[in-house]
């Protein structure tokens, strides 16, 4: 996610959560897979003998979660709210 400046921001994902989204958020931050992070924080928590299970419920206590969006704040993004003149009516152009 993207914060107003252009930003890289780490946050807590909404969407494709198993527990607090920490891994969701980690994996869009990184570019990589959820399921890979999931993987490795699993490896890890049997390796370090459960610290990585403490560092995820850090991570889940410090990560700010994702800010809920109205479906009007969506379509405000859209390529179409910003250029009114690009909306299009039975796919011909005004």
């Amino acid at each position: 996610m993207y914060s107003g400046g252009g930003t890289k921001v780490l946050v807590r994902k909404r969407n494709g959560r198993m527990v607090a989204g920490v891994c969701a958020g980690l994996a869009d931050y990184f570019g990589l897979d959820v399921t890979l992070i999931r993987v490795i924080v699993a490896a890890l928590a049997i390796i370090t003998g459960g610290a990585a299970i403490l560092a995820y419920l850090v991570a889940w206590a410090i990560i700010p979660e994702e800010a809920q969006q109205s479906p009007v704040e969506e379509d405000q993004k859209s390529p179409v709210a910003e250029n009114p003149a690009a909306r299009t009516r039975e796919g011909s152009p005004r």
